[in-house]
């Protein structure tokens, strides 16, 4: 189902422009904008992260998007949305998912975006791969552990 709302809803291959996502949903007739930046942090359980990989199955995970954008409009008094992802390799710093809610009243762009982002990671085909100094692995799997400076091998018996 593909918003009928004037939002954006992209999955992309390049940096995201939060800027001019932002401009964009802001009008006259709002009181606010709040915004996520999901952005690559430099570490993860304890590890340092390197650089992450985003994959999707992008026909589905558009729609999705395109969905949860469609929902907001339902469910709160929004004006515009902007829900964009990026899917690749991307760098510490770099923006993974940007959203940007606009609305009259802080209240309902502050819930919408909330909702947004909560809906977006529990239901978009879309998946993380961390990449560390000790390997890769996807999000929410398990590293081999960290080895220690006094751990020692043990003879074999």
């Amino acid at each position: 189902m593909a918003a009928t709302f004037t939002d954006i809803t992209k999955l992309v291959h390049e940096p995201i422009d939060p800027v001019a996502l932002a401009a964009y949903v802001r009008a006259n007739g709002d009181g606010a904008v709040v915004i996520f930046d999901g952005f690559v942090r430099d570490h993860s359980k304890s590890r340092r992260t390197l650089y992450l990989e985003y994959e999707a199955y992008e026909p589905m995970a558009l729609a999705k998007i395109e969905e949860i954008a469609a929902h907001l409009h339902e469910k709160f008094s929004i004006h515009r949305v902007a829900v964009v992802h990026r899917l690749g390799r991307l760098e510490i710093g770099e923006t993974s998912v940007y959203i940007a809610v606009s609305a009259p009243h802080r209240a309902a762009a502050f819930d919408a975006c909330r909702y947004a982002i909560d809906t977006l990671k529990r239901t978009v085909p879309i998946w993380k791969k961390e990449y560390s100094e000790d390997g890769s692995v996807w999000a929410d799997g398990e590293l081999p552990p960290v080895p220690s400076a006094t751990s020692a091998v043990k003879p074999a018996s």
